[in-house]
């Protein structure tokens, strides 16, 4: 196995000039950085950054970034799964957690937000729901200063893993079964997301490849992932339709809410599992995600990365269900 010492001599460099290049300090010249990537890559290096940690007698600190939801004022349970599966994979691993948020580094620039992050010690990275319009975030990820494992999004180098279930067949499962479980739907409302978001870009192509092959028509309108401007409109969109499917539960709980209050029965399915639904009223198909499982295996694919294991696509199970509160209650 090649060293850091090999690299310098295969590369005509000092071992300080390839740790330079290897932690993204500034200074060092784009003809320096090729020659020394060039040996990594000649060698197939693959420096240890959790083990330099633990040689250090220091624990591999990771940082957990979250987009908090603004769209609902209930409780975001989904993060907090996320949270809670995060932090006791990273106790049985001896890692050490910290929370941030995307909102602390909305005015950072990315050579600001990598400083930031190695001031406090970061090994690794675990970003959850970034957009396109993140675009310092995506810096960071593109800089490879962090192992990062991204959660619902589609990015992968060296340094990057993603983590996430096959968003456009999980869209494509509950619609089509809501569809097929109820007479004459012909004509489907789809209530989508943020149309930056990379998740909705999977689960647009599901309903519409349901559309295609069942000869539906198809009508979408951006809900924002917000009950109320789903309420809002289901209640200007939704006699027209015969089927009301929405990119998320909280969605679906405000599309279902409206109809009640307009009294009309059409089929709505949402998509996540949240407990909420049970409570919505009517029992509704859902895609449930195993959050806390999800982010348990991001934690572990970012002690892969630190290990040099390579970037990688992992698509972890869903599975469709129908909430009931007698399913939800303790």
């Amino acid at each position: 196995m090649s060293s850091i010492h090999d690299v310098a001599k295969h590369a005509g460099v000092a071992i300080s000039t390839v740790s330079k290049v290897l932690n993204h300090y500034p200074g060092v010249s784009e003809e320096t950085k090729d020659k020394v990537n060039k040996a990594i890559e000649e060698l197939q290096f693959v420096p240890n950054t959790l083990a330099a940690a633990l040689s250090s007698k220091q624990s591999a600190r990771i940082a957990l970034l979250l987009n908090l939801n603004s769209q609902t004022q209930a409780i975001d349970e989904i993060d907090m799964q996320y949270l809670s599966g995060a932090i006791n994979e990273a106790r049985k691993r001896n890692m050490d957690v910290i929370t941030l948020f995307f909102s602390m580094l909305k005015e950072k620039k990315a050579p600001e937000i990598i400083n930031y992050l190695k001031a406090q010690s970061i090994h690794g990275l675990i970003i959850y729901g970034i957009s396109r319009e993140d675009e310092q975030l995506h810096a960071v990820i593109e800089s490879e200063a962090f192992k990062t494992v991204v959660v619902d999004s589609p990015i992968v180098n060296r340094s990057v893993s993603s983590v996430w279930i096959d968003q456009e067949q999980a869209q494509y499962d509950v619609a089509k079964k809501t569809i097929l479980e109820n007479e004459n739907c012909h004509k489907i409302l789809y209530l989508s997301g943020k149309e930056n978001g990379y998740i909705m870009e999977g689960r647009l192509k599901g309903i519409r490849r349901l559309c295609e092959e069942l000869d539906l028509s198809l009508t979408i309108k951006n809900g924002e992932f917000s009950e109320k401007k789903a309420r809002e409109l289901t209640f200007r969109y939704g006699k027209d339709a015969d089927v009301i499917v929405c990119a998320s539960d909280f969605m679906a709980i405000g599309a279902m809410r409206a109809l009640i209050e307009m009294d009309i029965f059409h089929p709505v399915c949402g998509f996540d599992g949240i407990r909420l639904m049970g409570y919505a009223g009517k029992q509704m198909h859902t895609v449930r995600q195993n959050f806390s499982e999800i982010s348990a295996q991001a934690v572990r694919e970012v002690q892969h990365l630190m290990e040099g294991g390579q970037g990688r696509n992992l698509i972890l199970p869903h599975e469709l269900v129908r909430l009931k509160y007698e399913d939800i209650i303790c």
